[in-house]
């Protein structure tokens, strides 16, 4: 003879441990995805200052990121107004504005010129051909 009575006690202590250990990871990953959350709003809010010309990033210490949230195409919600009013009103964290061209231009070219030996002093003559003749050897 079996005692039911003992079994269903032993089955009820299983499910009351799994249910709290079911409890227990949902708040695990509740705390998990709240982590990942903050650190995409973190990575956002820093492409967002960069777009705004922020030179230090350390800058971003100055916003409060609890307001700001990740839209449901994980867009971020709040950002850039944000960065625009810390722009405002920090200006000297951003570099400034050029009127032209963002694009860096090279320097003009210069032709070399070369210096024939007749124009050379005997002292430069000699230094000259003392660094063909080297070059020559190598």
């Amino acid at each position: 003879m079996t005692d039911d009575g003992s079994e269903t006690a032993a089955s009820d202590e299983e499910t009351a441990s799994l249910r709290t250990r079911v409890t227990q990871l949902e708040d695990e990953k509740e705390a998990l995805h709240q982590q990942v959350e903050q650190r995409v709003i973190a990575a956002e809010m820093k492409v967002e200052a960069l777009r705004a010309g922020m030179i230090d990033l350390d800058g971003l210490k100055f916003i409060d990121l609890a307001p700001i949230r990740l839209g449901d195409d994980g867009t971020l919600v709040g950002g850039p107004p944000l960065i625009q009013h810390l722009k405002a009103m920090k200006p000297w964290l951003f570099a400034t504005s050029s009127s032209s061209s963002s694009a860096a231009k090279a320097p003009p070219s210069k032709m070399t010129r070369v210096k024939n030996a007749t124009e050379m002093t005997d002292v430069e003559y000699k230094a000259a051909r003392a660094e063909i003749l080297r070059r020559a050897a190598i």
